[in-house]
């Protein structure tokens, strides 16, 4: 059900920890950037396409880009800012240590990913190898899922029209992982594009930070609003042409702590809607590797999706918007059910 005791105090707690993580983070991005520029944190363009193969289409449609010096790791001013705002004014304590854990622990693994991109050798691998971090990615998900499960003491699923839960017992650590892995990756797959990942998750957790409010569950709405200011700053820089991309630091650790917020507020079989782009953005890229590997052949010039579209004469900003404006119909979309469903 609605709360029905929300008051003006909730919402100016709210709005005090979305504003301060965006002044926070846009104070720190020019001390970022400097750095970044003296140490040279630049970008390795990809080598390899999805499915295996040399990534020319992607190397075609992104040379002129390459040829500038782009930083990375970004993701780490919005990470610092998230936690510090969390930690110091986020009174709801038991409700972000579990989200707050996940954007710091999938973060840790997104920065030494990073690091690797940049300082390797390996040119045609650089970075973590693909098995090394997703089995980190999942020791972070089943740590999540063991205090969910076992300390916050959830055993069920919601389920959304028919007023009834799923009882799962242990298997809900399964499932939790499972969602947060998933999320995880399809965050990482989207960002690519300038501007792509943060609009996109911008609509997700102000979606999800409506959601939890509605719920009562204010720490939870403050933690995704407090995400949201961070996520304004960082795409402020970062639409085309990009001052700076967040890198794996950024896309694992709002991706894992989007996951994580989509089970505790129970609406976790919503999340494909509210998060409909990711969806789309790594189904293209499982179903691209699929077709080449048993049918030999490529469904789609370039995966993810966002490429493809790309590749038929689509400008960079025209795609960018266009999905943002999408994220946002399916945030929307997912608000009305949540409340139509009985979730809130």
């Amino acid at each position: 059900m609605i709360d029905t005791h929300i008051t003006a105090a909730n919402l100016q707690s709210l709005l005090f920890l979305g504003l301060g993580s965006f002044l926070l983070a846009m104070v720190l991005t020019p001390f970022y950037t400097s750095f970044a520029f003296h140490k040279k944190l630049w970008k390795r363009p990809r080598q390899n396409a999805v499915s295996g193969e040399k990534a020319a289409m992607y190397q075609k449609l992104h040379a002129e880009k390459h040829k500038r010096n782009i930083p990375t790791m970004a993701g780490v001013i919005g990470i610092v800012a998230v936690a510090y705002v969390t930690l110091l004014f986020n009174n709801d304590r038991a409700q972000t240590w579990l989200p707050l854990a996940a954007l710091l622990g999938a973060g840790s693994i997104g920065l030494l990913d990073d690091y690797l991109n940049i300082r390797g050798t390996d040119l045609k691998n650089a970075g973590l190898k693909a098995s090394r971090k997703m089995f980190l990615i999942m020791l972070v998900a089943l740590l999540g899922g063991l205090y969910f499960y076992v300390k916050l003491d959830y055993d069920s699923l919601r389920i959304p029209f028919i007023d009834a839960d799923l009882l799962l017992g242990p298997a809900l650590i399964a499932v939790f992982m499972l969602v947060v892995v998933s999320t995880a990756n399809a965050v990482n797959i989207s960002d690519g594009l300038d501007g792509l990942a943060g609009g996109l998750l911008t609509s997700a957790f102000g979606s999800y930070a409506m959601i939890a409010f509605l719920q009562g569950n204010y720490g939870i709405a403050g933690f995704c609003v407090s995400i949201v200011g961070v996520l304004i700053a960082y795409t402020w820089f970062n639409v085309f042409p990009a001052r700076f991309f967040m890198g794996d630091v950024g896309s694992f650790a709002f991706g894992t702590a989007l996951g994580v917020v989509a089970m505790l507020t129970g609406t976790v079989l919503l999340l494909p809607i509210i998060g409909g782009v990711f969806v789309l953005e790594a189904g293209s890229s499982l179903v691209q590797i699929l077709t080449k590997k048993f049918l030999h052949k490529k469904y789609l010039r370039a995966a993810p999706i966002h490429h493809h579209f790309e590749a038929i004469g689509w400008p960079e900003t025209k795609v960018t918007m266009r999905f943002w404006l999408i994220g946002q119909l399916c945030g929307a979309f997912g608000v009305a059910f949540a409340i139509l469903g009985g979730m809130v």
